[in-house]
């Protein structure tokens, strides 16, 4: 199992209070958040135990989630429905860093 999987999870849960704030102001931005948080472990876990080119399609798909997650966070603060947490955004830098290797190996 790839060490970063157990930080997708929990950054997942430390992005749940955020998300409900979110969704509370927001319903469609707080769906899409959880959408795409999810798909990032989802995808992980799947690239995990696939093989060639289904994994790397994976962990594209992952990347491609986690900046989505970055995104929709950022919009929410813009919008004012939350305050940026910068020990979350550390997190998301991370997976994406993390994932920008995976694809590109």
């Amino acid at each position: 199992m790839l060490r970063i999987y157990q930080v997708v999870l929990d950054t997942l849960k430390q992005l749940q209070p955020t998300l409900r704030r979110i969704e509370i102001r927001d319903r469609d931005l707080g769906r899409q958040l959880r959408r795409c948080s999810n798909s990032v472990a989802l995808n992980l876990a799947e690239g995990m135990y696939s093989r060639g080119s289904n994994r790397a399609a994976r962990y594209h798909s992952a990347l491609g989630s986690a900046r989505e997650t970055l995104g929709c966070l950022e919009v929410a603060v813009v919008c004012n429905y939350v305050q940026q947490d910068p020990s979350l955004h550390d997190q998301l830098d991370r997976v994406v860093a993390t994932l920008v290797k995976l694809v590109a190996a």
